[in-house]
């Protein structure tokens, strides 16, 4: 039995497919064929546990690439697609929204096209157990008041930044593919993921790498953007759940039960860098440094996680502080990785971002 992975090379994909093959028995016996462009955030060394394993297949290719995704889908006849292939940062979708159409609406179109074509080639049983799970995020609802309920499977899509647009869009796409043409679907929305090989431009590995150097810790306006943190092995958990049970054409919001103000998030990273690696000059606290607000910089999420838990059976298993501190612990315990990441077309984008702000 196989799966197809797109972008099993990024953040969360790395962790699904190591999570995916670390299950005890026959759950962690099958085989994986991972599609990844490794574009910046790709990044191979996530996988290195992996070399030499005959379960792992790794192709380096583009989701928009049909005669690809077609080869690879007969060659290995997967059971399942897993799509997490996307460009997914917000500020970069500012700077440079064309990207985010092609990859996130375009290579989305793509793979639905060439699954529909593959399940029909599928004998009867086969088409009846095959899924195409598509993992999206709580950014396509929009932004929340203070004091609004959380963002149910049900809140309409108010997408804000080119970014959150992008992955509504195939979101949709993922929707009418179910109810035109019968494709197996499933859709998962996730809040805010944070734990080992998250890329430094994301809030979390970006404070702990700039304290770790003594640089300013950038804050976006007054801070107090309140978010849903979901530590990436919960994620990982909630995924092979909604893969294993999941109800076709159903949509099941993954969150954290974690809403935090993105300043305290800087402060607690602060207090636990003092104290696994404090500092020659005091308190990380000092380097903290409010900047100019992002354009359109929703102001709230909060997601209801209560069907996945009524109907699959999953609740996170980390609480904020638990997750948080095995993050900082694994990036002070990683800072090869981190060193490898920082190349210089990571440093010219940060300095692009922040530098006028």
């Amino acid at each position: 039995m196989t799966l197809l992975v797109t972008g099993g090379a990024g953040f969360i994909g790395s962790n699904f497919v190591l999570d995916w093959f670390a299950q005890p028995g026959d759950a962690g016996a099958e085989r994986i064929v991972n599609l990844d462009a490794l574009t910046y955030a790709g990044n191979l060394r996530n996988l290195a546990a992996l070399a030499g394993d005959a379960r792992h297949v790794f192709v380096r290719g583009d989701i928009r690439d049909r005669a690809l995704v077609d080869r690879l889908l007969a060659e290995h006849r997967p059971r399942a697609i897993v799509h997490f292939a996307a460009e997914s940062h917000v500020d970069r979708s500012i700077l440079g929204p064309a990207a985010f159409v092609q990859t996130n609406v375009e290579g989305t179109f793509t793979l639905l096209e060439a699954a529909r074509v593959h399940l029909q080639s599928l004998a009867l049983a086969e088409r009846g157990a095959f899924r195409f799970l598509h993992v999206s995020t709580d950014e396509v609802y929009g932004s929340l008041a203070p004091g609004a309920p959380a963002f149910t499977e049900a809140h309409p899509f108010e997408p804000n930044s080119p970014y959150s647009a992008s992955k509504a869009a195939s979101d949709h796409l993922v929707r009418a593919w179910f109810h035109t043409y019968g494709l197996p679907v499933l859709t998962s929305n996730c809040s805010n993921n944070y734990g080992p090989y998250q890329f430094p431009e994301k809030l979390i590995p970006l404070m702990i790498v700039n304290a770790l150097a003594g640089k300013p810790l950038p804050v976006y306006g007054d801070g107090l953007q309140v978010r849903d943190w979901l530590y990436v092995g919960d994620h990982c958990t909630a995924l092979r759940a909604v893969l294993a049970r999941g109800r076709p054409g159903e949509t099941y919001n993954i969150g954290g039960w974690n809403e935090q103000p993105n300043i305290e998030i800087v402060r607690t990273l602060c207090a636990l860098l003092d104290e696994l690696r404090p500092g020659a000059a005091g308190s990380c606290v000092r380097l903290i440094t409010h900047v100019k607000d992002r354009p359109g910089h929703d102001r709230r999420y909060a997601v209801d996680a209560r069907k996945i838990e009524r109907e699959l059976g999953w609740r996170p298993a980390e609480t904020f502080t638990t997750g948080i501190r095995k993050t900082v612990r694994w990036y002070l315990d990683h800072a090869a990785w981190v060193a490898d990441v920082q190349s210089g077309a990571y440093r010219d984008w940060v300095a692009a971002n922040y530098q006028s702000r």
